[in-house]
């Protein structure tokens, strides 16, 4: 046969093919059957799909069949599936930045948007630096300074899991309505902010000193300006030509996939990672409902089924659970994962009562604000990358990742149960007086 001549031939090309393909397979189905199973138990799919990233991993695959894994998943495979995983959260962060509803924007919004996204990150910073402090001597590289590490820590437990949260939305039909808004705006600075964090601990680690990170964080505001204020204005036809023509044709899809895969590698180049070129692009498509709709339509599906469990996969390949074993490593376990916990939830909450809104309504947000689990990933797997983290800490912020994700969801049902979510998917949900509140 053809193609067994080139494998005989020793075709390179063809060699990685046929290792790359099983691999993908793989993930696919373990990523679908997970999914499933996280839907049977209340759980969003995408839980499922991490849950699946570890298993494949070497915590039980590679510790139950250690040569298949190593077969399956050989180091020549990584980094294309580091590639495909880059261009499916790009693409990913693309489609919720074009899903975002302008028109549905109520008084106000932003400014309560930025208030809830610092009661999220304050807190998570202070108790994340503070448990980092008391852990260094443990977890901490040699190489590392006690700052630097208490700085990571609190960094990564202040995200929220933007593409995550978003996810959790979606399914749930809650993208546009006020308090999804709202969440969505105040995990956007969230991740913002602790992507400027982890731009001066790479500039401090790779020894371009402050200025490095300065001209990160620079670039990545003119980047925005330009994407807002220059690139969007220029896609104003793309949604002309749409409501012409009710259609999306050839040429109008190379754009809409280049301009996100541009800004991803322009924001790569920067420094501060492919998603947020991505989001930024989405947020420069045309704002038409049906132009919207068509995009998420042709879209959604492929990126969500086949290019993110791949993250999931590469993220698990690298998480050794067996790391943190012992009364000791638990312990410190605990207390990052409170820290983690406690910071985003309950100061999401009060910030949210303090602005006029119900107590139901203050610890759904809570709850939401508290699924980190896709950014935590990014942003700890470039942690590791860049030898800032140990592998046990890496593991540690896995399963705060996985645990504070699916304890999101149920926390958000047990404040706001169906009957009280749907109506909140339509009518205007505006801080009341406190006094009106408390009744409720």
């Amino acid at each position: 046969m053809p193609t067994m001549a080139l494998v005989a031939a020793g075709d390179p090309n063809l060699e990685l093919i046929l290792k790359v393909l099983p691999a993908l397979v793989v993930i696919l189905l373990v990523a679908g059957v997970c999914g499933r199973l996280a839907l049977m138990v209340m759980q969003p799919r995408v839980l499922g799909e991490m849950v699946a990233g570890v298993l494949l991993g070497p915590t039980l695959f590679g510790w139950l069949f250690p040569e298949a894994q190593a077969a399956l998943f050989p180091k020549e495979v990584r980094p294309v599936l580091y590639v495909l995983s880059t261009i499916g959260l790009t693409l990913y962060m693309f489609l919720v930045g074009a899903g975002l509803d302008h028109s549905a924007r109520s008084p106000g919004e932003v400014r309560r948007g930025s208030v809830l996204a610092a009661s999220g990150i304050l807190p998570s910073l202070v108790l994340g630096a503070g448990s980092g402090l008391v852990l260094y001597d443990l977890l901490s590289r040699p190489d590392i300074s006690r700052w630097e590490f208490a700085l990571f820590v609190g960094g990564a437990l202040s995200l929220t899991a933007f593409p995550m949260l978003a996810r959790i939305l979606y399914e749930r039909k809650l993208e546009n309505s006020p308090l999804g808004r709202l969440t969505l705006i105040a995990a956007s600075i969230d991740d913002a902010l602790a992507w400027c964090i982890l731009a001066v601990l790479s500039a401090i680690h790779l020894g371009t000193g402050s200025g490095g990170a300065l001209r990160t964080i620079g670039l990545s505001a003119l980047f925005a300006v330009v994407m807002l204020a220059v690139v969007r204005p220029l896609l104003r036809p793309l949604g002309a030509s749409f409501v012409r023509t009710g259609q999306l044709g050839p040429g109008a899809m190379y754009v809409v996939i280049l301009v996100p895969l541009t800004a991803g590698w322009l924001t790569d180049w920067i420094g501060v990672y492919a998603v947020f070129g991505g989001f930024l692009a989405g947020l420069t498509m045309p704002r038409d409902p049906a132009f919207r709709k068509v995009l998420h339509g042709r879209m959604m599906d492929v990126v969500s089924t086949l290019l993110l469990p791949v993250f999931f996969t590469f993220s698990g390949l690298n998480t050794h659970l067996n790391g943190i074993a012992g009364g000791t490593m638990l312990l410190a376990f605990a207390l990052i994962l409170a820290a983690g916990f406690s910071g985003k939830y309950f100061g999401c909450a009060l910030a949210m009562r303090g602005m006029g809104f119900g107590w139901r309504e203050s610890y759904a947000v809570g709850a939401l604000m508290n699924a980190r689990g896709l950014m935590i990933l990014i942003f700890i797997n470039i942690g590791l990358a860049q030898g800032m983290i140990t592998q046990e800490l890496f593991a540690m912020l896995v399963l705060v990742a996985v645990l504070t994700t699916a304890g999101a969801l149920p926390l958000y049902k047990l404040a706001l149960p169906e009957r009280l979510e749907q109506a909140r998917r339509t009518e205007p949900e505006e801080p009341r007086p406190l006094k009106e509140a408390t009744s409720a």
